[in-house]
């Protein structure tokens, strides 16, 4: 049994590894809810949030021209902001039904943008900086604050290719705002640093075929995909938080 558990790591890892460098999100949902059925939560979090920092260094060059620095930068204040709240909100408030509130609206408005409703014009300051903090809040609260800004970008009209630039931005900023937080409570150690190195091959490879699917991939059929994505991860989000109110 514990050679099966490096094992299913390192499969969990590539797959999740493929989904992010594709779609510039997901691997964090995707590899924490199905590491957490074999390990604990303070166990795997932080390794993850090293792997992400070291996608995102790697992805960045890349997608560099593509970013749209202005919403980067009014998501990131916004988040800035809503961190904090989310983490108070973590000892004060039950995180299942925000959840599960949550992977709902997630749902409906990844299933209207799939039917192509979506705005016409980009959000200005106040929409995105209200994004980003909602972003926070979730993120700081229950490490789920991905998908309110990857709706922001796919229902946007600024475009697949920049969309997924600039989330790979903005979660190089979080990740490291998150790693950050969980160094100042302790999570951070020696173990966690030789966990990630020993998933570093793995989680590299799954980038690199991800990214390359990226590059080869028409935008359409990209955009599509993600939202299917979104829709898949807010059903494994809601489905959790169900359980945890059973």
């Amino acid at each position: 049994m514990q050679i099966l558990i490096p094992l299913y790591a390192i499969a969990v890892v590539f797959l999740a590894a493929i989904v992010r460098g594709y779609s510039g999100f997901g691997f964090s949902l995707l590899a924490i809810i199905a590491l957490s059925l074999l390990l604990p939560p303070a166990e795997i979090v932080p390794t993850i949030f090293i792997l992400e920092v070291a996608a995102s260094l790697h992805l960045l060059p890349g997608v560099w021209r593509d970013i749209h620095w202005r919403a980067v930068n009014w998501l990131v204040a916004g988040c800035v902001v809503g961190t904090p709240v989310g983490v108070y909100a973590l000892t004060h408030v039950k995180p299942a039904p925000m959840t599960l509130a949550l992977a709902l609206f997630v749902l409906i408005s990844a299933l209207l943008l799939l039917r192509g409703v979506a705005p016409t014009r980009a959000p200005g300051p106040a929409a995105t900086f209200t994004t980003g903090a909602v972003s926070g809040l979730f993120n700081g609260g229950f490490g789920i604050g991905g998908p309110p800004v990857v709706l922001f970008f796919f229902s946007s009209p600024a475009g697949a290719v920049a969309g997924r630039a600039s989330l790979i931005a903005y979660f190089l900023v979080t990740d490291l705002m998150g790693l950050a937080w969980q160094g100042s409570s302790g999570l951070l150690g020696r173990t966690t640093l030789w966990r990630a190195i020993f998933l570093l091959p793995p989680f590299a490879a799954g980038i690199w075929v991800g990214n390359h699917a990226f590059l080869r991939s028409e935008l359409g059929n990209f955009r599509r995909w993600v939202l299917r994505l979104l829709v898949l991860l807010a059903l494994l989000t809601g489905a959790r938080a169900a359980s945890q109110l059973l």
